[in-house]
């Protein structure tokens, strides 16, 4: 049970404590050997009277020793090493110069672009509709008159 109040305890319940009981002597079982299927059993008897019965650990068969392997040639290392080196330059090479035609054609589409823009804005403003854009215009005819005190 659990309390809330400090300081209090909960009941106590009766614990049943369960003892393991002993094996008594069992008489041994007959042993028909069979011919490298099974390996032979072993019985121990403990102080206390008990019988543990199990196989025997026997340690394994030696293997064969790994026959060594030739030693590779430091001669044919370094060439399989240059080898991958040189495929690994040419590989990187190719990439710069992909890299570079990209870049290339990027930057003279962003020259024609702006030729495009520039030359649009060019024959807007020389081409561009007669519209008074805040310049002074001047009629000769008034101005020759005016100069020469005609006043019509």
């Amino acid at each position: 049970m659990h309390s809330d109040k400090p300081g209090h305890l909960p009941a106590e319940r009766a614990v049943t404590v369960h003892q393991p009981t002993p094996i008594t002597t069992v008489p041994a079982a007959p042993i028909v050997p069979l011919p490298g299927a099974v390996p032979a059993v072993q019985s121990v008897i403990l102080p206390d009277g008990r019988v543990i019965t199990g196989y025997a650990l026997t340690a394994p068969p030696p293997t064969a020793p790994v026959p060594a392997r030739p030693a590779v040639s430091r001669t044919a290392v370094n060439i399989a090493l240059g080898g991958v080196g040189f495929a690994a330059a040419c590989g990187g090479l190719l990439i710069l110069t992909g890299f570079i035609a990209a870049l290339a054609a990027f930057v003279q589409q962003l020259i024609i672009l702006a030729a495009v823009i520039f030359g649009g804005w060019i024959a807007v403003q020389v081409l561009g509709t007669g519209r008074d854009n805040g310049g002074t215009t001047v009629n000769i005819r008034k101005a020759v008159i005016k100069r020469n005190h005609f006043h019509g």
